[in-house]
């Protein structure tokens, strides 16, 4: 990649930056490849990095729908964390944030990881008993965290509601120091243009219409620009997973919701870290720029709809209002979503798909983007390698076959 000197980035100031080097390569679908990925977001960008950078598998094409980062990765509240209850959550998530906070420096390229670390707000003894308990699994797994008081978390978060007449009132909680918040088209940028760099094709305005199944394998795919030919297959298309899954001939245990969040118009600096809310679990922070950036529980209406519901709007806002009644006075500026694919376990899929040559990482539910680099990372290994990484076997599909299930919602109490 070519570096600027400081003159250079002048002179492109003053001739309407008009001068740069595209990012990546646009390029236009071969006939074949050794591995295709479908969906170009933060996963499928990252994976096809991971295969060429780890595997040194460069025929590698990242066809993409829309436009890269269109999907989910542009559609969420980037926050970035790993206080996970069950060890292979931790090992995963706490995998992906370690890869974070190199990521940056890999790529040569300002993913804007701000690692102010989350507060998560109990508000009675029995959830004071949770914090702890899954403090001391966050511990013991290997990942940093630390039960806070009342005083604690007031001091992290002076704002918050401490009024004796608060309906949810601070018991204390927990803090991961290590979490934080990323910029979220940085991120599929900055893979998009390593993988470019590295010799990966990548292929904007291609849907994906059906699979090429030959003596029972998957042997490429068909699409809006032709037929692509391929060793292996990818699929990282959250939100679309089982809609792909049936183009393909079976079924995958979920369904898809969407998780909305909204953002304020800017204010001076008052919040420096994360912060969520037990109760109500609506959590929020304040971005670079000076706004809030609010989010809740998923609209339990499947829908694939990349938009909001009034009703889930109310309540997230009233969780906001609660938590800060000082932001009443704030007006917000837009408000988004994202289709997000839930599994029985809230935990994702990852591992090869009923289909021989066809390869999942989907199921993230509302974990996908704190997950981009562990879940290219793990991908890649399994279409380089044919068989599982140690950290991305518990998350094979045939743990519903088995019954090994790892439920983050009953065991971590996630609501975003």
């Amino acid at each position: 990649m070519k570096r600027y000197s400081a003159w250079e980035l002048v002179r492109e100031g003053l001739r309407d930056h008009k001068g740069w080097q595209p990012a990546w390569r646009d390029a236009t679908p071969k006939s074949s490849y050794d591995a295709v990925i479908v969906g170009g977001g933060g996963h499928g960008l990252a994976t096809a990095y991971y295969l060429a950078k780890n595997h040194n598998i460069t025929r590698v094409a990242v066809i993409e729908k829309g436009w890269l980062g269109g999907g989910n990765t542009g559609r969420n509240t980037s926050t970035i964390r790993s206080n996970y209850f069950y060890p292979e959550s931790v090992a995963l998530y706490d995998f992906a944030l370690k890869l974070y906070e190199g990521l940056g420096r890999e790529l040569n390229y300002n993913i804007m990881l701000s690692q102010r670390g989350v507060v998560t707000v109990a508000h009675s003894e029995a959830e004071m008993e949770i914090a702890a308990r899954t403090v001391n699994a966050m511990q013991i797994n290997g990942t940093d965290a630390e039960l806070l008081d009342r005083h604690d978390v007031l001091k992290r978060a002076p704002l918050l509601n401490d009024s004796p007449q608060a309906r949810f009132p601070i018991f204390g909680g927990s803090w991961q120091g290590r979490a934080g918040v990323a910029r979220h088209d940085a991120v599929a940028w900055g893979y998009a243009r390593g993988a470019s760099d590295l010799g990966i094709d990548i292929i904007q305005n291609c849907e994906v219409a059906g699979f090429l199944i030959e003596n029972g394998r998957c042997r490429g795919v068909e699409t809006s620009r032709g037929t692509i030919r391929a060793d292996n297959v990818g699929l990282t298309v959250a939100g679309s997973s089982s809609v792909l899954a049936n183009l393909a001939g079976f079924e995958l245990p979920m369904r898809t919701y969407s998780l909305q969040a909204m953002v304020s118009e800017p204010i001076k600096p008052v919040l420096d870290t994360v912060v969520l809310y037990l109760g109500t679990g609506t959590y929020l922070f304040q971005s670079d720029k000076g706004e809030i950036v609010v989010g809740g529980g998923i609209d339990r209406t499947p829908s694939y709809a990349q938009r909001g519901n009034p009703p889930v709007q109310t309540q997230v806002i009233s969780g906001l209002l609660e938590m800060f009644p000082s932001f009443g006075q704030l007006r917000m500026l837009r408000q988004w979503a994202g289709a997000v694919d839930v599994v029985p376990d809230s935990s994702p899929i990852i591992g090869p798909s009923p289909v021989p040559g066809l390869y999942l990482n989907c199921g993230w539910g509302t974990g996908g983007f704190k997950s981009i680099p562990a879940g290219g990372w793990l991908l890649a290994h399994l279409i380089a390698n044919g068989s599982h990484h140690e950290i991305s076997r518990p998350f094979d599909l045939d743990r519903f076959r088995t019954g090994r299930l790892i439920d983050e919602a009953a065991g971590s109490g996630i609501a975003h």
